[in-house]
Order: structure tokens, then C-alpha cells, then sequence
């Protein structure tokens, strides 16, 4: 066990500082890289947001006028505003012959710039001119000028200051070395001062401070080189970033000093778990010898008390085992009333439809005898002989529901099942003053299904729609039946619409008054059609109302699923 564990610190110790070197020298690199961008994206930002400051107050009137009635009592003021605004290094404001007539540094005023190439390359372009020119001290001032006009006269050039020293001072906060260089290479912003105006690879060449950077330039070595611990941690990863302005170029160089020390951290601590877990390890071999011949002296102790336990229990389990059959005897016989008053509820629900139907035709029928038209009251009583004969099957198909069979399966035009379905609800339709609109294809639309119980589905979604909309003024029903990957039988009223939809077809829910309805018949009918292969689905309508739509798979998908 204790050679177990040796072996196992060593595996681990390998492992973990090969993974640990590898992630913190990815993660070294992945910062650096992260740096570099955010860098030149903010010389890029600084560099544009000044460009359009030319443009700006060469347009603006009041500096314009000055320039005109020479008078510049309130132009210093007013670029003032503008270099709070921006943050510009400063604004000058010169007349034609090169004199600062308004300068946000007061210093500036009076001095003539007219044969400096800002001045003159503003005078000889039209559109604002960068310049770059190198000071005494070393540093070098970006600027963009533009000439101020007066309609097509020039009255002016105005010269804006760009803060590129702000980069130097944040980027001195940081453990990398960084330059920016132009397009010839030389190097016009860095950490290290003394690197402005040289080419960058003479500017490290003639570096000789003893800094971190220094340190590390007198020993660069690539980084994983073989070595006696296995990692240079004086290497240097140089990266560089092109800065989308005039060919400048970004050049950082980011240390690996500190990756071994993190990564010696946490084998410094793996090293420290190891040797107390194998410290533990001796405590362990030496207490088990002691607890030994503890427990063989209570193991006897022990098995007497399973023995007991094990007799109290074996008596419960009967006990419970006796009261689980009584229970399940309640249950049973709670389950067989349950089904029963749900199937007499069922059978009530779908047999009051008919029902209905046949009093509004005896009705009829008595009305027409009383007029003398018998022939019409016999076409009367043979519907309310055919109704008699749907109640029959309704009463089969109830006892067949809970097998969720397919023996009646027909191929059957939607077509014929909408008509027959409205013929029964046309004597209530008519009596309740509908306005029906029915908008079917010329042709079959043929699905795989039993017509008794499809057309049991219509008329059941008519009849809700019927009652939805009592109380109405405007009652609009209307049929809607489209043929694509799947047959799609829509049902819209102009009722109350839909409060829950999702509760709608779950038994014995209803939002009629008590005795109008027990909530059975979307439950009945979203089983039928998921019998068939379909769905029965219902939201409410945009313009008020609720739409119940029944999707079934046309004939041939659902012989194929069928097959």
C-alpha cells in the first residue's frame, strides 16, 4: 500500500506539472495576445476620434468670423471646450501666415508655424492632413490639421494635438515591454523611452539597463528547450499586432518568469497532500492491527443482535404484508367506481348530443304534421331513426374507448365527414342564427380513420363552439379544411375565447355551468384523434374566439407508418 502510494505521488507529480506547465504557459500567451489587441484598439480609437476634430470647428462659424474681423478674444476659450470634450493634447487656431492667433496651451500664442510640414501640407490639401514629427525631447507629436474656409477662401489652418503619451504612461504599469512602430519600422511609442526613433531591432540591440526586460533579452532561449528542471523561465514570447493606420505596427514581449512559480505552487501543495495522506497511511496500518481484536470480540455480540433483529423483522414484514393485501382490495374496489361513474359520465356526455339533435327534429316533425306536410315530417323521422342508430354505435364505441383499437379503420374523405357532421347540427345551427362559412378543397382529402368516430369529433367541436358563442351578437362558424404534409381541420368561433388551454383536455374540466356539461367531450375527442394518429390542438384567435384544429396524417403517410 505505502509503495502504492510513492508510485502514485510520483505519476502525479509528473503529470500535474507537465498539465499545469502547459495550461498557465496557454494562458500566459492567451493574455498577452488579449493585451495586444485591447492596445491597438485604443491607439486605433484615439487616432479617429481626433481625425474628425479638424473637420468639425473648420466648420464652425464663430471661429470662422474671428478669423474674419480679427478678433480672438473668446477663441482660446472656446477650443478650451473642445479639448475637455475629446481630450485632445491641444487645439491651435493660426491666421494664414502661420501665427497662433488662439491656442488652448497659452504658451502657444503668438508663435508662427508657417514652415512646419503640418501647416503647410493642411494649406496645399483640401481634407485633413496627419502629421508626424519627432520633439527635442525625443517623444513624437501626432497632429491632425485641416485649413479653415470661408466659402472657397482660406482663412485659416487648424492644427489638433493627438495624446499619444497617455499609452506610454499606462502601458509602464504593466510586466511587458511595448512598441509602436511606423512604416518604416521606427519605433514612435514605448515603454522603454530611450527605443523612440531608432528601428526597433537596434533599439533592443543598444538596450543595457539590468531590467526584467534586459534580464530576459540576455538569456531568450525558446521556450520548452530541454533543460535541468525541465523549464526556461527566463523566455520571451514577442508578439506583434498590426494597427490599421499608416503601416503602424504593435510589438510587445511578454515573460514566462512566472509560470514555474504557479506551477511549483501547486506541486508544492500535491507534494503536501501526498505526504499526509502517506503519513495517514502509517496511522492507518497501525490502528488497524489494534481495532482488530476489538472487533472480533464484538462480532459475536453483533450477530446475536442481527439474529434478534432479524426475527422482529421477518414478523413485521408478515404483519405489513397482510395490511398491504387488505389495501390493495380498497383500491381495486375504489378503481372499478371510479371507472364506473367516469364511463357513466361519458356515456351521458356523448349520448346528450343526439338526444338533442332528435328533440329539435320531433319538433319539426310535430310542426309539420300540424301544416299538413307529411312528407317532410317522414324525412324528419328517418334522421331521428339514423341518430337512433349512431346512438347505438356510440354506445359500442364507449366500450371499446380504453383499448385504443383501430379495427374500423377506413380510408375516409374529410369531406363527407364535415357534411354529415353539419347535417345533424343544421337544425341547431339554423335555430341559433349561425352564419356558417365552410372553405374545403374541390377534391378528396382522403385520411386513414373511422368515420363514426371522426364525425363524433366534429360534431362535438360545432357544438362547443355553439355554446361559446351564447351571448353573442356577431356568431360567426367557420370551417376551414387544407391538405399538406398533414390534413388540418380548423374550427373557429367568435366566442368569449380560450382562458386555459392547456387544461382544456383533461377530464371532467369545463368552464360551463353546472348541468350543462361534465367536461368529458375534448377528452373523448383528443383520444379519438390520437387513436388515429393525429392531434387535436386549441388556442384562441387573433381576432377573438378560439380555433380548435384536428390533424390527422393523410392516407398514404399513414398506411406507410402503418406498414
Amino acid at each position: 500500500m505505502i509503495v502504492s502510494m510513492i508510485l502514485a505521488a510520483g505519476v502525479a507529480i509528473w503529470v500535474a506539472n507537465t498539465l499545469l506547465t502547459e495550461r498557465f504557459v496557454q494562458t500566459t500567451r492567451l493574455r498577452a495576445e488579449l493585451r495586444q489587441s485591447l492596445y491597438a484598439g485604443a491607439i486605433l480609437s484615439e487616432l479617429q476620434r481626433n481625425s474628425v476634430v479638424p473637420l468639425l470647428l473648420a466648420r464652425d462659424p464663430t471661429l470662422i468670423d474671428a478669423l474674419e474681423a480679427d478678433d480672438f478674444s473668446t477663441s482660446s476659450e472656446r477650443l478650451s471646450s473642445y479639448v475637455d470634450e475629446i481630450g485632445a493634447a491641444s487645439i491651435l487656431l493660426m491666421d494664414m501666415d502661420g501665427r497662433t492667433v488662439a491656442a488652448t496651451d497659452q504658451e502657444e500664442l503668438g508663435k508662427f508655424y508657417s514652415d512646419r510640414p503640418f501647416f503647410t501640407d493642411a494649406v496645399a490639401s483640401q481634407d485633413t492632413v496627419f502629421t508626424l514629427s519627432p520633439r527635442s525631447s525625443g517623444a513624437y507629436e501626432a497632429s491632425f490639421s485641416r485649413t479653415v474656409q470661408d466659402g472657397e477662401e482660406q482663412v485659416g489652418v487648424l492644427q489638433v494635438q493627438v495624446n499619444l503619451a497617455q499609452f506610454e504612461t499606462r502601458w509602464r504599469g504593466t510586466t511587458a515591454a511595448v512598441a509602436v512602430t511606423d512604416a518604416a519600422g521606427t519605433v514612435i511609442l514605448s515603454t522603454e523611452p530611450r527605443w523612440r526613433g531608432m528601428p526597433l531591432e537596434e533599439a533592443i540591440a543598444a538596450t543595457s539597463v539590468p531590467s526584467a526586460l534586459q534580464r530576459a533579452l540576455a538569456t531568450t532561449r525558446a521556450f520548452g528547450q530541454p533543460a535541468e528542471d525541465g523549464y526556461n523561465s527566463s523566455a520571451l514570447i514577442q508578439m506583434e499586432t498590426r494597427v490599421p493606420f499608416r503601416g503602424w505596427r504593435l510589438v510587445s514581449f511578454t515573460s514566462y518568469e512566472n509560470v514555474r512559480e504557479r506551477v511549483n505552487g501547486v506541486l508544492a501543495l500535491i507534494i503536501m497532500g501526498f505526504a499526509l495522506l502517506l503519513a495517514l497511511g502509517f496511522y492507518l496500518l497501525n490502528r488497524r492491527a489494534t481495532l482488530r481484536s476489538i472487533l472480533f470480540q464484538r462480532e459475536s455480540l453483533q450477530l446475536r443482535q442481527l439474529n434478534d433483529r432479524l426475527r422482529r423483522e421477518v414478523a413485521e414484514r408478515k404483519r405489513v404484508q397482510e395490511e398491504l393485501k387488505e389495501t390493495e382490495l380498497s383500491l381495486a374496489q375504489s378503481s372499478k367506481l371510479a371507472a364506473l361513474g367516469e364511463m357513466s359520465a361519458a356515456v351521458s356526455h356523448e349520448l346528450n348530443q343526439p338526444l338533442a339533435a332528435m328533440k329539435t327534429y320531433l319538433a319539426g316533425a310535430r310542426l309539420l304534421l300540424e301544416r299538413r306536410r307529411s312528407d317532410e315530417a317522414l324525412s324528419s323521422f328517418q334522421r331521428i331513426d339514423d341518430l337512433i342508430d349512431r346512438m347505438g354505435a356510440i354506445t359500442r364505441q364507449l366500450k371499446s374507448y380504453a383499448r385504443k383499437g383501430g379495427e374500423a379503420f377506413e380510408p375516409v374523405d374529410m369531406r363527407d365527414v364535415i357534411s354529415s357532421a353539419l347535417s345533424l347540427m343544421e337544425p341547431q345551427l339554423r335555430q341559433d342564427k349561425v352564419q356558417l362559412s365552410q372553405i374545403v378543397p374541390d377534391g378528396p382529402v382522403m385520411v386513414t380513420a373511422d368515420r363514426l368516430r371522426l364525425e363524433q369529433v366534429v360534431i362535438n367541436l360545432v357544438r362547443n363552439a355553439l355554446d361559446a358563442m351564447n351571448g353573442t351578437d356577431d356568431r360567426e362558424l367557420d370551417i376551414l379544411l387544407s391538405e399538406g404534409e398533414e390534413v388540418v381541420l380548423a374550427v373557429r368561433d367568435t366566442g368569449h375565447g380560450l382562458q386555459d388551454p392547456e387544461k382544456l383536455f383533461e377530464p371532467f374540466y369545463t368552464t360551463k355551468k353546472p348541468g350543462e356539461g361534465v367536461g368529458l367531450g375534448l377528452a373523448i375527442s383528443s383520444g379519438i384523434v390520437n387513436d388515429m394518429g393525429g392531434r387535436l390542438t386549441a388556442r384562441n384567435a387573433m381576432k377573438g374566439g378560439a380555433v380548435f384544429e384536428v390533424r390527422l396524417p393523410v392516407m398514404q403517410k399513414a398506411l406507410d407508418a402503418a406498414e
